[in-house]
């Protein structure tokens, strides 16, 4: 398994590819690409990539420019996916999701919207079957937090209790990795 993580050139080239090729039906950007492959590398049954690629376009891949340009997007998503799933067997404590960020009335607010809904489509491209019910409640604070729409965030925000919600994602990423991975 090859697992040299990305540097800083190689995620603005994924961005700037998903944000060439993607359309409403695709993986929009590096938050949720993160999140789709956090639960890829997490699912009970590995996932082939002629399912996981084809699945960050929408299903069908995009006309490339170029077969160079369509490897190194490629290999850039296989490192990636490889250095999440070292980690999470690994150190899965060091594990830190790629949430965006942003200001809100002068306080820091972690934006994980994206992240999540990546990893509720890596979930189902991964046909994860029912979970027992402890398992459930922890994919539950990641899928509220998928089917939120905070792009705007309301002026009235409870900052500090976003802020828990989304502390609350990552142990329950590393949890959901730590059962699927017992079983395998």
């Amino acid at each position: 398994m090859h697992a040299q993580p990305l540097a800083p050139a190689d995620f603005e080239y994924i961005e700037e590819t998903l944000l060439k090729y993607g359309d409403d039906h695709s993986v929009l950007n590096l938050a949720e690409l993160d999140g789709y492959f956090t639960a890829l590398v997490s699912s009970p049954a590995r996932v082939d990539i002629a399912q996981w690629f084809p699945a960050i376009w929408g299903g069908q891949n995009p006309a490339w420019e170029s077969a160079e340009e369509a490897k190194q997007f490629l290999d850039l998503c296989v490192r990636h996916l490889n250095t999440l799933a070292s980690q999470l067997a690994t150190d899965a404590q060091g594990f830190k999701a790629r949430f965006d960020e942003t200001e809100h009335q002068g306080q820091n607010v972690t934006l994980a919207e994206e992240w999540c809904f990546g990893y509720i489509r890596g979930a189902a491209i991964g046909d994860w079957p029912p979970l027992p019910a402890a398992q459930a409640a922890l994919l539950e604070k990641i899928s509220w937090c998928a089917e939120q729409d905070n792009f705007e965030l309301p002026a009235d925000l409870d900052v500090p209790a976003h802020q828990q919600r989304a502390g609350e994602i990552e142990p329950a990423a590393r949890a959901l990795h730590d059962y699927w991975l017992a079983l395998r």
